[in-house]
């Protein structure tokens, strides 16, 4: 392997898109496709993912695990009027070359989000949605903007785009996939900065936005089968209103409880802070989503 070459395990395979590499593999044989998309800026072999998806194949279909842009082996990339804008349109450009779709898309967190905006954007890609884990309310929108955009644009307003060479997340993206240095480097800062604060503008909680940067009125799109698992009782992050508030918003929509405890998420943030383990990994709950997601699938 090259220095210049990423870390991709030998059943990826990799689409240009937009100037970027990104990075996919498909699990299973079956005609009925699942994108599934996780959370935050985390990659198709974060912990807990992979095991949802072989329970989806188990249950007859095939599953697309894809490292988003800015996520595991993937390019980095930045345009569009936010991040799940653009990763809505990076999807739809693999489906697309891939020659797959209408497909069921299934996400939590920012895969939610991700998943909600391509069925909003390109609906004619979209046969079912799954929802979980929907990030919303004063606390989880703003921390948002904080962790993701906040010390990127710092650190290029101080330093330039060396700067973001400091930043651990862009480190591991450089581990991954060593061409992210130069890709990095070679960000004009002043348009980075630019596009910073557009994407941070999205995070601002705004009236008539339940989801971050995305009106309600555009929910009217989603015309599809739609299920959502509610976000826990007192999570903060994933709000259990939010939920609610969405599920008002796609008519016809399916909400249900959480197949988790209630406390998941904040016994997870609590493992994570600690570096203890109470046998809660972020996303290692997800797996018993499955016989709901299933049920859903074959009832709709």
């Amino acid at each position: 392997m090259s220095a210049g070459e990423p870390l991709i395990s030998p059943q990826s395979s990799t689409m240009e898109i937009n100037g970027g590499n990104v990075v996919y593999e498909i699990l299973g044989t079956s005609d009925e496709l699942i994108v599934l998309t996780p959370g935050g800026r985390f990659g198709k072999d974060i912990p807990g993912l992979r095991p949802l998806a072989q329970a989806l194949v188990d249950g007859g279909y095939s599953v697309l695990l894809w490292d988003r842009p800015n996520c595991g082996a993937s390019d980095v990339q930045f345009y569009g009027r936010s991040e799940s804008h653009m990763r809505a349109e990076t999807l739809a450009k693999l489906l697309r070359g891939l020659g797959r779709g209408p497909c069921i898309v299934a996400g939590g967190s920012g895969g939610a989000r991700d998943s909600m905006l391509l069925t909003i954007l390109y609906p004619e890609l979209v046969r079912t949605l799954v929802l979980w884990n929907i990030v919303g309310g004063i606390y989880g929108t703003f921390n948002l903007g904080a962790h993701y955009v906040l010390p990127s644009l710092q650190a290029v307003r101080g330093l330039g785009t060396e700067g973001l060479l400091r930043l651990r997340e862009w480190r591991e993206r450089i581990d991954e996939n060593p061409a992210n240095k130069q890709r990095l480097l070679d960000l004009d800062p002043d348009e980075f900065v630019k596009l910073s604060l557009r994407w941070l503008g999205s995070y601002v909680p705004k009236p008539g936005q339940t989801i971050p940067g995305v009106e309600d009125e555009l929910f009217d799109r989603i015309t599809v089968p739609t299920l959502i698992i509610r976000g826990g009782e007192n999570d903060l992050d994933h709000p259990k209103r939010t939920s609610l508030e969405v599920s008002c918003l796609i008519r016809g929509s399916t909400l249900i409880d959480p197949p988790w405890p209630e406390d998941a998420w904040e016994r997870a943030m609590e493992d994570r802070a600690s570096g203890r383990s109470n046998g809660f990994n972020m996303f290692d709950t997800w797996v018993q989503a499955a016989p709901d997601i299933l049920k859903f699938l074959a009832d709709t």
